[in-house]
């Protein structure tokens, strides 16, 4: 006995069709998350040599207004941890090596 043939319709397009940002949202947007990150970038530049030997390959999560940062080896209990500190606010995440980089492209 063969299954019935499925005729249910694919719908594609939008998950949220209501949510339209104009190009000029979008670029607002990206120049915000681009300003908060190059404030972190500075603030991480600023504390990396502290903590590179002690801490190399660690990940270190920054709040952008408060200049606070936690320590952690694992990012998730780091970005946790700020969220705690400072729940409204969104933290920017750095590996503390050379680069800064948290993964491989």
């Amino acid at each position: 006995m063969q299954p019935e043939n499925n005729t249910r319709k694919a719908y594609r397009g939008r998950l949220f069709p209501e949510i339209q940002w104009s190009l000029e949202k979008i670029a607002q947007s990206k120049a915000e998350n681009q300003a908060i990150y190059q404030h972190c970038r500075v603030i991480f530049e600023r504390v990396k040599s502290q903590f590179i030997k002690t801490h190399y390959n660690w990940f270190i999560a920054i709040e952008p207004n408060s200049e606070e940062y936690v320590i952690e080896k694992d990012e998730q209990i780091a970005t946790k941890k700020l969220c705690q500190k400072h729940p409204n606010a969104i933290p920017v995440l750095f590996k503390l090596n050379e680069t800064g980089a948290c993964g491989t492209i």
